[in-house]
C-alpha cells in the first residue's frame, strides 16, 4: 500500500489526481470482474439490497482513500504522506467510540493524544506559528483526511458482514467507488486540468490498479486472515518506513528534524493505543 505515496507524487505529474483515482479503481473493476461477474448474479439481490453500504464503502475506499491521497501528493512530500497516514488506526479507536459507543481505555485516550500531537507537529513543520496563523501545507490536510476516511472504510467494511467472497466484495466496491468519483473526475477534466491519454496515463493508471490497488488489498485480506484483525493492524507502521524509503530515494526527499520527531510520537500513540493492558 505505500506504494501508493509513489503515485501521489510520481503519477499526478501525468494524469490529473481525482481522474487517477477514478481510472485506478475503474481498471480495478474491469480485471476483476471477468472472475467475479457470475458471483454478482447469483447475489445481484443481496448486493441491491445492501447498495447503500457498497456505495459509502466505495465513496471512503475508493473516492476519500483514493483521491486524497492523490490530491496530497501536489504539494507535500511522500515521507508526510507515510507518517500522517500511519495515524489512521487512532481514527479508528476515536470513530469507533463516537459511532458505536465502543469502549475507550485511559491508555487509548493517551495514544490518541500522543498520535495527534505527532501528526500535528509534521503538519506545522515544528514551528507554532504556522498554527497560530493557520497556515497549513494542504497536502497534509489532504492526507489526514485520507486517514480519517481509511478510518471509516475499515469501521464499516468490518461492522457491515457480507456473504460475498472477499474479490466479489471488492468488485462492487471498486464499482460504487468508480460511480463516485466519476462526476468529479468530468468536471476536473473540464473544469481544472485535461487528461492526456498518452503512455504515462496507462503506466501509471495500471500500476496505481494492481500495486496498492488489487495486489495490496489481497495481501492484506490474507494477512488479516492468517494474524487477525489486532495483530496485522501494525503493518500500518510499514506505510510509514517505506513512505520515507520511497521519499528519500525516488525523489530526493530529506527526513527533517520535525519527521522523527512526529514519527517517534505518532508510532508511540498508535502502540500504546493498540496496546492491551491486563
Amino acid at each position: 500500500m505505500a506504494s501508493n505515496s509513489i503515485i501521489a507524487r510520481g503519477g499526478v505529474v501525468y494524469v490529473p489526481p481525482i481522474s487517477l483515482a477514478f481510472f485506478r479503481w475503474f481498471l480495478v473493476l474491469l480485471i476483476l470482474l471477468p472472475f467475479t461477474y457470475k458471483n454478482i448474479i447469483k447475489d445481484f439481490s443481496s448486493i441491491k439490497k445492501d447498495y447503500k453500504k457498497y456505495l459509502f464503502l466505495g465513496f471512503m475506499g475508493c473516492g476519500v482513500c483514493g483521491a486524497f491521497p492523490f490530491l496530497a501528493g501536489m504539494t507535500t512530500t511522500v515521507t508526510n504522506i507515510g507518517i500522517i497516514y500511519t495515524s489512521s488506526p487512532i481514527f479508528i479507536i476515536l470513530l469507533s467510540f463516537i459511532i458505536f459507543k465502543e469502549k475507550i481505555f485511559k491508555h487509548q485516550i493517551l495514544g490518541l493524544i500522543i498520535c495527534l500531537f505527532g501528526v500535528f507537529v509534521i503538519i506545522i513543520k515544528s514551528d507554532y506559528r504556522l498554527l497560530l496563523s493557520f497556515r497549513f501545507t494542504a497536502g497534509d490536510l489532504w492526507v489526514l483526511g485520507a486517514a480519517i476516511g481509511w478510518a471509516l472504510y475499515a469501521i464499516f467494511l468490518m461492522k457491515w458482514k457480507s456473504k460475498l467472497s472477499f474479490f466479489t466484495r471488492l468488485t462492487v466496491i471498486a464499482f460504487f467507488g468508480s460511480l463516485s468519483l466519476s462526476v468529479f473526475s468530468i468536471s476536473e477534466h473540464f473544469f481544472v486540468r485535461e487528461i492526456v491519454f498518452d503512455k504515462y496515463f496507462y503506466y501509471w493508471t495500471l500500476f496505481a490498479a494492481l500495486s496498492p490497488g488489487i495486489i495490496a488489498y489481497t495481501l492484506h485480506n490474507k494477512l488479516q486472515n492468517y494474524l487477525g484483525v489486532s495483530t496485522s493492524g501494525f503493518i500500518i507502521y510499514l506505510f510509514a518506513v517505506y513512505g520515507s524509503l520511497y521519499g528519500i530515494f525516488l525523489f530526493d526527499e530529506k527526513l527533517e528534524t520535525y519527521h522523527y520527531l512526529g514519527a517517534i510520537l505518532v508510532f508511540s500513540g498508535v502502540f500504546l493505543a493498540k496496546k492491551r493492558l491486563s
